[in-house]
This record gives C-alpha cells, structure tokens and sequence, in this order.
C-alpha cells in the first residue's frame, strides 16, 4: 500500500488514521479546513484543503494508486451527492487510485416495517437522506465500472461511542416513543468501524457491499434509556405517537418513521473481523467501569 488518503478527515477518518499509524502507512486527511490538532495526533499524517462544494479546488489532490476513503457527508438538501460526482468527474487517467471505499448508510433500505435486511434487500430509500446516499453509491459504481479501479461500499448504521452519546439530549430531557411503539435501531461503535473500514480495503472484491453493524438491532428507545442508565441519568419521558408529532424535531421523526433490523453475518464471513463492541450493553458496561 503506497498511502493512504481520507477524504472527509473527521472523527471516523482520524481513527481510521491512528490505525494506519500503527503500521506505518502514511495517511492524507482532506478536509475543507485545517485540523492542525488531529494531524498533531497522527504521526506521519499531513493534511490538504479541499471544497467539495467547489469542484475547481479537487484537480490536484494525490490520488495516484492510493487507497482512498470517502467520508464526505453528502450536501444536506436534495437527492443527488453534488459533492461526490465533482470529486469523481475531477479525476483524472493518470491520477487513478488503487481503491475507493465509500461510507454509505443503512438508509437506503427505507423502511421495512421490522423486518431482516441483508445486503440483497432492494433498495427502497424513502427519505432525501436516503436518496443522497443511494445516488452515492451509484455515482461511485458507475465511476468504478469506467475506469476499472475497484470500490467498496458499506452501508453503516448508526455510529456511536463514547464521546457520541446523546448526552445533552437526555439532559434535556427530551422524550422519546413509548419502547412498545419505537421503531428497531441498528449501530455500530466508532472503532469498530474503523477497523472494519480498514479491511474492507485489504480484503473485500472489488464491487462489494456491505452491511456494518453490530448486528444486535433494538428499539431506539431502549438505545436512550440504556445510555441514560449507564450515565446515571434520569430516563427520558415517554410519549405516544401523536405527541411525538406535535413535540419532535423533524430529524428525530424521520428516523422514527424507518424501522429495520439490519444483518451483518455478510460482514463477518467475508471479512473476518471480530468487533470489539459486539452489543451496546457491552460498550455501556466499559464506559460504566471507565467513570
């Protein structure tokens, strides 16, 4: 592997590289600004400005036969990846990287009432968030399928860890559904997902998609009050769907309004990782031993 380039150099792309450290890979962070901290954090990282929004800005980043990590978050209305298609249209033949693996997102199943997904569910996104994803992907597939440079997608549920908690919100005291009514939620932790990342890179064929969770769904409600149990936290107040309507924002009510259990045995046949956070109550009982 000549090196490594983070497209997106956020808190997964910076754990991403910590790992690469340890083995002495070189890791470029593009970001649109400086993080003179997280490169300081890093040895033998460097960083490069970029605007994705700006496709003029993306002609001269150092591609060539490295393998490339796309966290980028998508532009935040619309149905399109604007921010992905200028990167890819501003590649050229003798800038081609080695891999391309994108970060996608669970969402692209839609809602499927509770049911089992696995990575040969059709996709069915049903929200904008969705779509934008979904046409990632397919950005990326037809890219890969033109100038036969391989790719990866995984298809993550939702990242936690343990400086991503929702802790503010349960400060706040912010309600949720009552558990009996709340639709299932998948995760998977921050670290895990960057090892996972890092093998789809060494090990999965080209065109492969992945499913990353940890495979252990459960309600979104229970998600809430197990974290508030862990922090020692009083449990959120509980509501029924008309009032949710009248007294959530429309980000929670979106991800409300999906419910699906998501498998990740294609994950852990085809890669052969191990996750070191195989459930929630297994990251909430370390964090309980660490206060």
């Amino acid at each position: 592997m000549n090196n490594v380039v983070i497209i997106g150099y956020g808190d997964i792309g910076q754990r991403v590289a910590q790992r690469y450290a340890g083995l002495n890979v070189p890791v470029i962070g593009i970001a649109r600004s400086n993080n003179v901290a997280a490169v300081a954090a890093v040895p033998g990282s460097s960083m490069m400005k970029a605007d994705l929004d700006q496709s003029e800005s993306l002609q001269h980043l150092p591609l060539k036969n490295a393998v490339v990590f796309y966290f980028a978050p998508p532009p935040g209305t619309g149905i399109a990846d604007s921010r992905l298609r200028h990167l890819l249209a501003r590649i050229t033949p003798a800038n081609l990287p080695q891999k391309f693996v994108l970060i996608s997102t669970t969402a692209v199943y839609g809602n499927c009432s509770g049911e089992w997904v696995t990575e040969s569910t059709p996709v069915d996104p049903q929200t904008d968030r969705g779509r934008r994803r979904l046409d990632s992907e397919q950005a990326l597939q037809d890219w890969s399928a033109r100038v036969q440079r391989d790719s990866v997608i995984l298809r993550v549920a939702g990242i936690y860890a343990e400086d991503r908690l929702p802790v503010d919100r349960l400060q706040q005291k912010l309600p949720i559904l009552h558990e009996h009514l709340s639709p299932y939620s998948n995760r998977i932790h921050a670290d895990d997902l960057a090892m996972i990342c890092m093998a789809a890179a060494e090990n999965a064929a080209n065109g492969a998609i992945y499913n990353v969770c940890d495979g252990q769904p459960s309600t979104m409600s229970y998600y809430f009050k197990a974290i508030a149990r862990a922090l020692g936290l009083p449990a959120p107040p509980e509501v029924d769907l008309e009032t949710a309507q009248r007294v959530m924002s429309a980000g929670m009510l979106s991800y409300l309004s999906e419910s699906r259990r998501i498998s990740n045995q294609k994950l852990l046949d085809e890669l052969g990782v191990t996750l070191r956070y195989a459930n929630l109550d297994v990251a909430l009982a370390e964090l309980k031993q660490q206060q």
